[in-house]
């Protein structure tokens, strides 16, 4: 195979991927079924990429010392985006969900099963995910075709080729008063050059939930 048609053969496929990349796309709802729904806003700030919608109110996260997290619900709402990921990896991601949140939040709070003064309530709830096709979510890192794709996504912190991903929901109360203090709809994913991340057909999605557990946390601060 001649140098120019191997090249115009990477160019094309190199294409053909960005096209699907950019159709697989699946920028969160603002999901009808959430309590929490009709007070979203679209979100102003910078990282309005991975929260594109938002409400809160002023809040002296200090006077917190505990949080109490509920179970985690998997959305069931006809507007959900799951795409083909089986029931089975829901749980799997939910399960995955509630033990990240819990660890990382212990680092600043006492979790706790009760509602009492200085108490946060929060409320997660896993609305959509993606999973990572095998073999050819790697290949994609290194390939001709994918590997420049991906580097760009890196450096402007997009989502890579191929690639899984994680949406969800933040409801967070204050549990003696129930009032609503934060909440959003989140999507996040790995680093578009995350190999580690592609070994796995949820590793990407887990690997969006821990970026998720630490954004929430750098947010109580």
């Amino acid at each position: 195979m001649s140098l120019i048609v191997r090249k115009t053969t990477h160019l094309a496929i190199f294409a053909s991927l960005a096209l699907l990349a950019g159709c697989s796309g699946s920028s969160p709802n603002k999901y009808a079924g959430l309590d929490s729904s009709s007070r979203l806003t679209p979100n102003p700030s910078e990282d309005s990429d991975r929260i594109p919608f938002k409400y809160a109110s002023p809040v002296d996260w200090k006077k917190y010392s505990s949080i109490n997290i509920e179970p985690v619900t998997i959305y069931q709402g006809s507007d959900g985006q799951f795409n083909d990921v089986e029931r089975a990896d829901r749980k799997q991601l939910a399960d995955y969900m509630q033990k990240k949140f819990s660890e990382v939040l212990g680092k600043k709070f006492r979790v706790v099963s009760d509602n009492a003064p200085g108490t946060l309530k929060l409320k997660l709830t896993l609305t959509g995910a993606d999973t990572t096709p095998q073999v050819i979510g790697t290949f994609t890192k290194f390939d001709l075709a994918g590997g420049p794709y991906n580097i760009v996504q890196s450096v402007r912190g997009g989502r890579g080729l191929m690639s899984g991903y994680v949406n969800y929901a933040v409801e967070l109360h204050d549990a003696i008063t129930d009032e609503l203090l934060l909440a959003y709809i989140a999507e996040q994913y790995p680093n578009a050059m995350n190999v580690g991340a592609t070994f796995g057909a949820l590793s990407a999605a887990e690997t969006g939930i821990d970026k998720g557990a630490d954004q929430l946390l750098e947010k109580l601060q």
